[in-house]
């Protein structure tokens, strides 16, 4: 505090200082009174330096009270509405006759997979179940047509249902064995859907003799049934009378007092099967109609010139439409065995395939090939055929299948 003050010298002219008194108590305290004062210890009083006046303290504004906080209201919200769920429309109800019509399919069923079914129920005759049993059954399935790779997980599946129902009656496993081969074949149950694009455009293919043409007339009767108008594009332009056969029928599709199905045939004498399909399509989206069906030469697909013909075909039809064929459509001999396999694969590979049409299946078809076709090339199954007759054509059921496989 100090530095502060600073003491001031005399003047040069100033007399002698008078000689200093004894000090006494009182100027004792009087000096000391001086000193805390600020006045220098001579006669002549220091004048201190005043200190630099402080700066005036700015005015304290006070700061305006913070406005209340007003929580805003929180909009209660309504419940949400719980959606209702749209009505499922009821399924028609099925008639007598229909029920009467699958039952007699049924029948038909059986008795042409007659011979895979009683060489596998054959295995289940004995007393107890073990690798005797289960080695019958591989042989059997094999024997069926079933495939090395479908035989082998059917076996598998098998043997682990067993233990898990702890089974000691070969009869119930001839029930776990129908269960195993319903849930192999489920992947391939899958309806044909008509309506998402208008003319649904579709392509049939398959080898010389698997039925393509009748299949189509009994596919378009199908079809009229549900109300929906057919017209058929005769593109099979290499085979004598196919257009006559398809004519044939086509007028056979047509049920005797159905109101206005009609249907309609595009051909060309001795066309290209690429233009005839075309023009079809062009017809079909003109003409308002639901269905458009190209049927095509049969061919093996190691014929690979016609092979390519095909792969036109469907490219032409995609030109005619966007996004055409919606189906393409293999239609296999039940018969054949092994080599309907073969057929699938390479179809698929040429033209990715989206359903298929197995046939013939009245006669001495070993069914266990849509086994193999489901464990290797599970292309969806439509429509399985068990004779000549229109109503001959039913749709594909896997349980339904199996159980007939095992009667």
């Amino acid at each position: 505090m100090f530095s502060f003050f600073k003491k001031k010298s005399p003047p040069s002219d100033a007399p002698p200082a008078a000689a200093p008194a004894v000090d006494t108590g009182e100027e004792k305290r009087s000096w000391v009174d001086r000193l805390r004062s600020g006045i220098g210890l001579g006669d002549t009083p220091v004048e201190a330096t005043p200190a630099p006046a402080p700066a005036p303290a700015a005015p304290v504004i006070p700061a305006p009270a913070p406005a209340p906080v007003v929580a805003a209201p929180v909009p209660v919200q309504a419940p949400a509405p719980v959606p209702v769920p749209a009505p499922v429309p009821a399924e028609p109800p099925v008639s007598a006759e229909a029920v009467a019509e699958r039952r007699t399919w049924l029948d038909k069923l059986r008795t042409g997979l007659r011979k895979t079914g009683s060489s596998i129920t054959q295995v289940f005759t004995g007393t107890q179940i073990d690798d005797a049993l289960y080695e019958d059954l591989e042989a059997a399935l094999l024997m069926a047509d079933a495939g090395v790779k479908a035989t082998e997980f059917l076996l598998k599946d098998l043997k682990w249902r067993v233990k898990e129902a702890k089974a000691t009656d070969p009869a119930a496993v001839k029930g776990l064995l129908a269960d195993a081969i319903t849930d192999l074949l489920a992947p391939l149950e899958k309806p044909l859907e008509i309506g998402e694009a208008t003319p649904t455009v579709m392509m049939v293919v398959g080898v010389n003799g698997a039925g393509k043409t009748t299949s189509i007339g009994k596919l378009t009767r199908h079809l009229a049934d549900g109300g929906q108008k057919v017209l058929l594009a005769a593109a099979d332009t290499f085979r004598a009378a196919a257009r006559e056969q398809l004519a044939v029928w086509a007028d056979r599709a047509d049920k005797p007092g159905a109101p206005a199905v009609a249907v309609e045939i595009v051909s060309q004498e001795s066309g290209d099967p690429s233009s005839v399909s075309f023009d079809a399509v062009v017809a079909g989206k003109s003409r308002g109609c639901d269905v458009v069906i190209a049927d095509t030469a049969g061919r093996l697909p190691t014929q690979l010139h016609l092979m390519e013909e095909l792969k036109k075909i469907k490219r032409v039809i995609g030109k005619a439409q966007d996004g055409a064929p919606h189906e393409v459509l293999l239609v296999v001999d039940g018969n054949t065995g092994q080599n309907a396999l073969q057929q699938v694969k390479a179809f698929d590979d040429a033209l990715q395939l989206t359903g298929l049409i197995i046939t013939k299946l009245d006669g001495t078809a070993k069914g266990g090939v849509l086994a193999a076709i489901a464990r290797e090339r599970p292309v969806p199954v439509y429509f399985v055929g068990v004779g000549e007759k229109l109503e001959d054509l039913q749709t594909f059921s896997a349980r339904e299948f199996a159980q007939a496989v095992l009667s």
